[in-house]
């Protein structure tokens, strides 16, 4: 097996769209169902809100533009002479050495197998590419943060709001979880159950920092 330069692998938009958008809808929806209970002027709470909702879709626009890029300071998967050497100054034996080599190698070899039997299409780094899929991802978590935000920027009852907040949530998370079935290739039920599961965590970690606090 011969090694190359870090390659990445980008399946479009629907990758986008599985990381982006129910990271911007929980995060959200926990940051509304905990502050919404406490004491404080509407104004502030929308300047939160939006602060977290901004500064979270950048951050998740940078991860995707690095995990697009690939890390260039391991571009080998197998034991390199600069780590051998550094092994070998930790006073690790010779045996040692060639048993993790050969454990490094295996794991690359499966590795590509995996690849091969998922049919993953491996590419090249693309600043360009790279810059959409952060965009998309960005685009789709503000998507996502919108169904938990929305009714509250629309309504300043706060308990009104509330429960549209959770119905919007809700039915996003049951067409995510129908989409994220499809294009997986995954049977849709155990997928709705799992991720309204984690809506009800999410309701039941904000329930408790109330009792909390």
């Amino acid at each position: 097996m011969t090694t190359s330069p870090k390659a990445i692998r980008s399946s479009g938009w629907n990758t986008d769209f599985l990381i982006g958008f129910p990271d911007g809808l929980f995060l959200l929806f926990f940051a509304t169902q905990v502050m919404q209970g406490f004491p404080m002027e509407v104004q502030t709470f929308y300047t939160i809100h939006l602060c977290i909702w901004l500064i979270g879709g950048l951050l998740v626009m940078y991860s995707a533009y690095q995990a697009n890029k690939g890390d260039t300071q391991h571009d080998s998967p197998l034991l390199s002479e600069e780590e051998r050497l550094k092994l070998q100054k930790l006073d690790i034996n010779d045996n040692t050495i060639a048993h993790i080599a050969d454990e490094m190698q295996k794991d690359a070899v499966l590795w590509e197998n995996t690849l091969q039997q998922e049919q993953v299409e491996e590419t090249t780094f693309n600043r360009s590419r790279a810059i959409r899929s952060a965009a998309f991802t960005g685009f789709f978590f503000l998507l996502g943060g919108s169904l938990s935000i929305g009714p509250y920027l629309s309504n300043e009852n706060f308990p009104a709001a509330s429960q549209t907040s959770m119905m919007l949530v809700f039915l996003g998370l049951t067409v995510f979880s129908f989409i994220k079935a499809r294009v997986t290739r995954q049977r849709p039920l155990p997928v709705l159950l799992r991720y309204w599961l984690m809506g009800l965590g999410v309701l039941a970690g904000a329930w408790i920092l109330h009792k909390i606090w």
